[in-house]
């Protein structure tokens, strides 16, 4: 019996385990598209506008910041967190594990229930225009992923931009709040 690596057919080109992580390709298979994201049945906000200015008014994102809250079965708000967002490209696995790491902090799991009682969205402030983009698709990935693996309830994902929020998958929207820099705010 021998132990060892089997050479690669072409020399230089032998691939360690983990590079397939960092191939861009494998990267495309954990983001979702909107009608993916709209047909996984992701419950719908009953009061958007109130949920958007809530995390808005106690967080204040601005962009790149990305902001996890966890609603009780009466969609009030029970925890919250925000973050920079990730300086990697937009990569679902990565976002999934930024993620779980606020989750972790701010509430315990519900892993131990037959159904999830409590609801994760996501409310993610970026500049540019507010339709869908790949870093969106990965953001929707992560947080289907890290919700399955906190024993949450998958929620919506909205996004803030310069032009207002939106919930994607939804087509439900609104002008204010809206993405502004640090320095409009307080001019504002």
């Amino acid at each position: 019996m021998a132990f060892g690596s089997t050479p690669s057919a072409a020399p230089g080109r032998a691939r360690a385990p983990w590079a397939a992580v960092a191939d861009p390709a494998s990267r495309l298979g954990r983001t979702l598209e909107p009608a993916e994201w709209a047909a996984a049945g992701i419950p719908l906000l009953r009061s958007p506008r109130e949920v958007v200015t809530g995390l808005y008014t106690r967080h204040l994102p601005v962009p790149s910041t990305a902001v996890v809250a966890v609603l009780g079965p009466d969609e009030r708000l029970v925890a919250s967190a925000s973050f920079g967002r990730p300086a990697t490209a937009p990569d679902g696995w990565e976002y999934r594990n930024a993620l779980l790491v606020q989750l972790r902090q701010v509430i315990p799991h519900d892993l131990r229930r037959r159904r999830p009682a409590r609801t994760a969205v996501l409310l993610y402030c970026r500049s540019g225009a507010d339709r869908w983009t790949e870093e969106d698709g990965a953001w929707m990935w992560g947080l289907r992923d890290a919700c399955t693996l906190h024993g949450l309830r998958c929620g919506a994902y909205i996004t803030l931009t310069p032009t207002g929020w939106r919930v994607l998958g939804e087509d439900r929207g609104g002008r204010r709040p809206f993405a502004a820099p640090p320095a409009d705010r307080i001019a504002g």
